[in-house]
């Protein structure tokens, strides 16, 4: 790398400072404090920066150089590569980071690096000098003529590769640097995050955690089925008990509609007895009632009898003094034949009157005997209802109740095999039917709402125990990673060893002889004054 051009515009005691520098050697003079190592200084900070940091001196390089008087604290510098590349490099000091132009004056700072604590990398990138090796060689101040021993070793590691390989960044130092880089992003360490160990390693933490408590949803799992499967056995030994009194009702529903028909044969029964009873009152009122009025007939006839005789008589004696006085005055004989005929007349109407009260009298008593006649046909017919009625009571209550003492027996034979014989005693012989039968269905419908909610609990379950498995492939892996990785690290940590015994190795024969180069050369420059 070739500089050829400085200005400065303001960097400590120098202003406005043009230098333009030729390819042979270039020989700046001055006397002390005139400011030739701040030109040197000027050139370290526009590659590398200037930084406010005191590294163990009394001031930093950002504060001793900065101008007093306020002028523009910048400059640039235009350099050539090796490859023939021109570059100019343009820095405000005040700034991190410079701009960078190419040989077009194109803005090019963006293409490199930018580190946040060293800015823009532009100038290591190029070259591969860092300022340290920049400071050890290229740029070595007076009073820094003696090369530390670290500072050293880097100069002999570049060496060492240029002899070695043609190519002085084939170093120990970059191998070990990269193999370090590899090894904390490939793998990592204990003290670093976010690296594949430690990711893997936080990972596997976190899945075991989890697989343990997941672990708890099998034991709740298996719980849950337990009692599920308690439930359900409850479930269908009472939907059996519900089943057999759903019979018995059943058989009791027709026992009740038979009882309603043997209620309506008694109740008919009943009537008809009322009505016999009735009858047989009618017929002793009417009994008594025909002895009264042939009683009264018997009475009304004599009286009748005696009214008409008395009527007869005061007629008889009007016609005997009538035909007297005819006979003794008028003395016609037409009047004495009507007179022979009143005898006969008067019997006559004695006799018609008397039949005729008759007549009326025994058609009272025959109305009388027919009323009883046709009241006893009605009793005896009935009479013969209540029996009819008495047979037909008598053959249903036999008919129903080896009916229903049948089906008892074929409910009890049904459900033997499934329900205890006193649990289907009770049913069968349960009273209380419908409230028992709705106090079932309401545990049933309870206990299926139960068997709903741990079948909700065991999906949710069964979810996280599927996570759970999922958790222990991502282990597996995960596991088979971590060994990986463990193995990849014993082998970087290995490879470090084999390069740093034998780096120690080569500079063991390197260093004595470049130490005895370095010294002899320095002492021409010097003309032997540092050795």
């Amino acid at each position: 790398m070739k500089i050829e051009n400085m200005k400065i515009n303001s960097y400590g005691k120098l202003h406005n400072i043009d230098i333009n520098l030729d390819d042979k050697i270039n020989i700046i003079q001055g006397e002390n404090e005139s400011g030739k190592s701040t030109i040197l200084k000027f050139i370290v900070n526009s590659f590398y920066g200037t930084s406010k940091n005191k590294k163990g001196k009394d001031i930093s390089d950002f504060e001793k150089f900065k101008p007093w008087d306020g002028d523009d604290f910048s400059g640039k510098i235009k350099y050539k590569l090796d490859n023939g590349e021109i570059f100019e490099i343009y820095r405000e000091f005040n700034k991190k980071n410079p701009k960078l132009f190419n040989e077009n004056m194109e803005d090019i700072s963006k293409q490199f690096n930018i580190d946040k604590n060293k800015g823009n990398e532009f100038f290591y990138e190029q070259t591969k000098i860092d300022e340290e090796l920049f400071l050890s060689t290229s740029a070595i101040l007076q009073q820094e003529v003696k090369i530390e021993k670290n500072k050293q070793t880097t100069l002999i590691q570049k060496i060492a590769n240029m002899v070695g390989t043609g190519d002085d960044n084939v170093s120990y130092k970059r191998a070990i640097e990269r193999l370090i880089r590899r090894q904390l992003d490939e793998v990592g360490t204990e003290r670093s995050r976010e690296k594949p160990i430690n990711v893997i390693s936080k990972r596997i933490k976190e899945i075991k955690e989890e697989v343990k408590e997941l672990q708890e949803y099998e034991k709740a799992q298996y719980e849950i089925e337990e009692e599920k499967r308690y439930i359900i056995e409850n479930i269908i030994n009472k939907e059996l008990k519900a089943d057999v009194l759903k019979e018995v009702k059943n058989i009791n529903d027709r026992k009740e509609i038979e009882n309603e028909k043997i209620k309506i044969q008694e109740k008919l029964k009943i009537e008809n007895e009322e009505k016999i009873k009735l009858i047989k009152n009618e017929i002793e009122e009417n009994k008594k009632e025909g002895k009264k009025q042939k009683e009264k007939i018997i009475e009304k006839n004599i009286n009748n009898n005696k009214k008409i005789i008395n009527k007869l008589n005061i007629f008889l004696i009007i016609i005997i003094l009538i035909n007297i006085l005819q006979f003794l005055i008028i003395k016609n004989k037409i009047f004495n034949y009507i007179f022979l005929l009143t005898v006969p007349m008067y019997l006559a109407i004695y006799f018609i009157i008397k039949n005729k009260f008759k007549k009326i009298n025994n058609n009272n008593l025959n109305n009388n005997y027919l009323i009883i006649n046709n009241l006893e046909n009605e009793l005896n017919i009935l009479e013969k209802n209540k029996n009819n009625f008495e047979k037909e009571i008598n053959k249903l209550n036999s008919e129903f109740n080896l009916k229903y003492n049948l089906e008892k027996e074929k409910i009890k034979n049904k459900y033997s095999d499934k329900i205890e014989e006193k649990e289907i005693k009770y049913l069968i012989n349960q009273e209380n039917i419908n409230y028992l039968l709705e106090k079932l269905q309401n545990d049933i419908n309870n206990e299926k709402i139960k068997v709903q909610t741990l079948e909700i609990k065991k999906e949710n379950f069964e979810h996280q125990l599927e996570t759970k498995a999922n958790l222990e492939e991502e282990l597996a892996v995960l596991s088979k990673q971590y060994v990986n990785l463990q193995n990849l690290n014993l082998s970087m940590n290995l490879a470090k060893e084999i390069l740093t015994s034998s780096y120690e190795k080569m500079k063991e024969s390197v260093t004595p002889k470049f130490t005895e180069q370095l010294s002899n050369t320095i002492s021409k420059i010097t003309s032997r004054k540092i050795q």
